[in-house]
């Protein structure tokens, strides 16, 4: 059965950014209608990890009791072998139980069984055909496809051929990601089959987003040619800001993989990472002019969505 269980003001997922995304940037998308989602390593200890899952529910639920429908939440687990603070993660979201969990690079299978336990909904974050397929042999509820275009963390297959090939195998939630910034995207990814849109570049020109305002001024001012495709930061291939890779000593046109592989751990604190002041960016900055509201980037969003939607059935006959 394809769709999603929630009630949203636009398909859309506000996408858990690295470091950039914290309890009021996920608050103001679920209250303009759209689901807010962080990633749990952005917590660097298992109490701020608390302190953030307690913010989100009672706010919400504070939201709900006053009459308002807001959109649910998201926590995005890093289920990679060498976060040795997965198991504690998990042990908060038990707790907490986010209507909606998002495993990345790793398979989901510690958390799907957990997540179901308490009625909640497990999608799995995949950049390929055959990683969509163990994840949905794992039981996921729905898979986020990251495609060419997508911001850090990125894939290469083209969002519709993406798209259209797992859904050869695969009748759960679909979220398509690749580029998407403005509401004919919204509507041309629906129509191609996704389900919901993930959305991070567009929120991370917000003014709830936490990425410093000179990230947010380079969001703005610069476009689609200043973005490097590379695995040399992280050791797994993501979306990169051109000027930010020179500001921190790095050759854009030169870059070594790092010396250690990959490392994922929550545990530790980001102070050693290479990443941790190389920003990245996805394809859709081109439409981003300013930095905005949350609730402004949705109610924009909408206009636009409806006039594609419009537009849609006009050509449609």
């Amino acid at each position: 059965m394809t769709g999603h269980p929630f009630t949203l003001r636009l398909p859309v997922v506000a996408a858990p950014m690295f470091l950039i995304s914290g309890p009021e940037l996920v608050l103001a998308s679920c209250e303009a209608g759209v689901i807010g989602s962080f990633p749990t390593p952005n917590c660097r200890t298992l109490d701020e990890l608390d302190e953030w899952m307690t913010q989100i529910t009672r706010r919400l639920d504070a939201s709900r009791a006053a009459g308002r429908r807001p959109a649910p939440w998201a926590a995005n687990l890093v289920t990679h072998r060498t976060n040795a603070r997965l198991k504690d993660d998990l042990a908060l979201v038990a707790r907490h139980k986010p209507p909606l969990v998002i495993t990345a690079l790793g398979a989901p299978t510690p958390a799907v069984e957990m997540v179901k336990s308490y009625g909640g909904m497990i999608y799995a974050d995949v950049g390929s055909i055959a990683l969509a397929r163990k994840a949905a042999a794992a039981g996921v509820d729905g898979l986020a496809l990251l495609t060419a275009g997508a911001g850090g963390h990125t894939g290469h297959l083209s969002p519709f051929a993406f798209v259209s090939a797992v859904r050869e195998f695969f009748d759960g939630t679909i979220v398509l990601s690749g580029g998407i910034a403005d509401g004919a995207g919204i509507a041309g990814a629906i129509a191609a089959g996704a389900d919901l849109i993930y959305m991070g570049t567009r929120f991370l020109a917000s003014e709830e987003s936490m990425a410093p305002p000179a990230y947010k001024k380079m969001v703005v001012e610069h476009g689609v040619d200043d973005l490097i495709v590379s695995a040399a930061i992280t050791g797994t291939s993501a979306s990169w800001l051109r000027p930010s890779l020179v500001a921190c000593g790095f050759d854009p046109d030169n870059l070594a993989p790092p010396a250690n592989g990959r490392d994922y751990d929550s545990s530790t604190t980001a102070s050693h990472k290479r990443w941790k002041d190389v920003w990245a960016a996805g394809q859709g900055m081109g439409v981003i002019h300013s930095v905005a509201t949350v609730g402004q980037i949705v109610d924009d969003l909408e206009t636009q969505y409806r006039a594609a939607t419009a537009r849609f059935l006009r050509a449609a006959g």
